[in-house]
């Protein structure tokens, strides 16, 4: 700001509302003390994770082990005098205290030692991991009904006082007053709130696992999260905001994967008539050839797989014929050539795909009318209105959709690091792509910000408003669009692999991007896009496995672009070869963690199984990474020159203290 003894009108209600909060100048001065030294500690640690397409137990475990960062506190607060099987148990209660130590005490002979024992193990973890925090932090992550014991076992002075007699002294305390348990649980959630800071998930949440809804929910929960949308995440979106093409891609996806779980019981949406439907227009489905995935964890009998096929059959053709719709009515995403009922000959039971005739795989479609192939069916017609209804009264599904919405974006720019899910879409000669979208041209970083916004729009727009469904016809485009920015291949080939058998239909082509970020330049160019430069700038990705299994590294661009989809979904594994990635960054650089398939949670806490992960640090900060050098360091160097203008102001007599 100017000099504050001519200060603008503007300038100077500025000023007043910051008073508001720092009436005097002993407040203001004591809050620019209080920051600065916040600016001088390491910087909190972030945790990224991408692509956990339901696989809600997995991502649960790393959640609460911090990709391995807890164990690594555990092995350096007790060392190697403590076996390494009390160092695993003792992990396993800090990651699921309240199933963990029901089992733990009852294998006890001398329950009150072993009180004892793991609550002081507990306050040395608790103190090493809030030491690169402020008191006043720490005290805010603290629970409220015992958070201020526990802030004296964290903070205690042991020059004044012997350190085993006066630990020893509230613990036989907490004991005697059978509070054990309860505060065990309290600093075990401590542990795992101070161990990171903030928490960011690369895209794709939904789809393939088994209960997404059980991982949005502990989202929900988390004290600092973000979220890049993935194109599984935008498609759900746009189903509870009422889509009916967005409903019925939810639908093939869930149905193809036979997750119906995750809709009836997750969402409370009823998909009794559609089964009717399904069961009355579809009973000669070939059920092979419409078998959905089966999760090797479930065991549905024939029946169950039947009636799921000819669901996965009638939800398909809906689908197709809506796709049919939205295609029709915007021109502007160059989608004609997906459109294919329109391009069946249903009297020879063969389809145009580019360019060849092909004969169709199963050539029955007894709900289309060769005349109009996307009108839907009255009977159609009403288990689509059911569903829509359906889809926008469930309470569960609206309010995670709403925090997707302000917790998420189509990217993000932070601490130094750009995250996206897809693709930046790129030409073959490395330029970018531009898009045509309502008469204006869109590439790099203004088609982001341009898909962001229709994104919000087909959510929030006026109910039935012509924007709300431009908007939701955009969720959908997102999901499976030729340049979307989150999707990133040529096509979305699902009718081709049902309906085609030449393979070569099949792929999905990715975008050139994929190809370009091999080069350093490229990262430069991308980030440079987006305001950032300099070392220790990076592109954090998802979307595409990374085939590790065939030597793929997932560091490209020299070093520059990370990659953390690994096959976090069981579905993955075998193509990659493991079972996901995650990243963390800390004051000191980050470090990519590989794990292995995780069994369940189950077997987790009865055994103290850990995933099996392997870390490598793929960036090494120069010097210590203080707060300072972040984007909330830049906030609070802002607010302490505000600040300052705020004493001159005072002491300048151009505002009164309120004393």
């Amino acid at each position: 700001m100017p000099d504050v003894t001519a200060p603008t009108p503007e300038q100077l209600r500025y000023l007043r509302v910051l008073a508001e909060k720092y009436p005097t100048i002993a407040a203001a001065s004591s809050e620019i003390i209080n920051l600065e030294a916040l600016l001088r500690l390491p910087k909190g640690t972030e945790h990224f994770m991408s692509d956990l397409h339901g696989e809600n137990e997995a991502f649960i475990h790393i959640l609460n082990s911090a990709s391995g960062v807890i164990r690594e506190k555990i092995d350096t607060v007790l060392g190697e005098d403590v076996p390494d099987t009390e160092r695993a148990e003792l992990a396993t209660l800090v990651y699921y205290p309240n199933q963990k130590l029901p089992e733990l005490k009852a294998k006890q002979s001398d329950l009150d030692a072993w009180y004892r024992r793991n609550l002081l193990w507990l306050i040395e973890l608790c103190r090493f991991v809030s030491s690169k925090h402020t008191r006043d932090h720490v005290r805010r992550c603290l629970p409220a009904n015992c958070g201020h014991i526990i802030d004296e076992l964290l903070h205690a002075h042991f020059e004044d006082h012997d350190k085993d007699l006066y630990y020893g002294q509230i613990i036989d305390s907490i004991i005697r007053h059978d509070r054990a348990d309860a505060y065990i649980i309290r600093f075990c959630e401590v542990i795992k709130r101070l161990a990171v800071d903030r928490l960011h998930i690369v895209g794709d949440l939904f789809d393939r696992g088994p209960r997404p809804d059980q991982i949005l929910d502990r989202l929900i929960e988390h004290h600092d999260v973000d979220i890049q949308w993935g194109n599984h995440d935008v498609v759900w979106m746009g189903a509870a905001a009422g889509s009916p093409i967005c409903i019925f891609t939810v639908l093939k996806t869930t149905v193809a994967y036979n997750n119906l779980a995750t809709l009836e019981n997750g969402y409370g949406i009823n998909l009794r008539p559609l089964e009717h439907l399904a069961e009355h227009l579809y009973a000669d489905t070939d059920v092979e050839h419409w078998r959905p995935h089966i999760d090797p964890r479930t065991k549905p009998g024939p029946e169950a797989i039947a009636r799921t096929a000819r669901m996965h059959k009638a939800v398909t053709i809906i689908m197709l014929k809506l796709e049919a719709q939205v295609i029709a009515r915007n021109p502007d995403f160059e989608c004609a050539s997906r459109d294919y009922l329109n391009q069946i000959d249903y009297a020879a039971g063969t389809v145009r795909c580019g360019g060849k005739v092909y004969p169709l795989l199963d050539p029955a479609f007894p709900t289309v009318d060769p005349a109009c192939p996307s009108r839907l069916t009255d009977r159609e017609e009403e288990v689509l209105q059911g569903l829509v209804r359906s889809f926008r009264e469930s309470e569960r599904l609206q309010r995670q959709v709403k925090f997707l919405y302000a917790k998420g974006a189509v990217y993000k720019v932070f601490n130094g690091n750009l995250l996206f899910h897809g693709a930046v879409p790129m030409t073959e000669d490395g330029d970018f792509a531009a898009e045509t979208f309502e008469g204006e041209s869109y590439s790099g970083k203004a088609l982001f910000d341009y898909c962001d916004r229709r994104a919000r729009e087909g959510y929030f727009a006026a109910p039935d408003s012509p924007r709300r469904q431009a908007g939701q016809d955009f969720l959908w485009y997102l999901w499976c669009g030729r340049l979307s920015p989150i999707f990133g291949r040529s096509a979305m080939t699902t009718f081709e692999r049902l309906y085609i058998g030449d393979p070569a239909t099949h792929a999905e082509v990715k975008n050139p991007y994929y190809r370009h970020i091999q080069y350093p330049e490229t990262a430069d160019k991308i980030l440079e896009k987006f305001g950032l430069e300099g070392e220790g700038c990076h592109i954090i990705n998802g979307h595409v496995p990374v085939r590790a299994i065939e030597g793929e590294s997932p560091v490209k661009g020299g070093g520059k672009i990370i990659v953390i989809d690994g096959g976090f979904c069981r579905a993955y594994h075998s193509r990659t070869g493991i079972a996901g990635y995650t990243l963390v960054y800390n004051s000191r650089g980050l470090t990519l963690r590989t794990h292995q398939p995780f069994e369940s949670a189950e077997k987790a806490i009865r055994e103290d199984e850990d995933i099996a992960s392997r870390s490598e640090q793929i960036y090494a900060a120069p010097r210590r990474i203080l707060v300072r050098d972040t984007d909330e360091g830049t906030e609070k160097m802002t607010l302490i020159s505000d600040l300052e203008h705020l004493l001159e102001a005072y002491q300048a007599g151009l505002l009164r203290e309120q004393v």
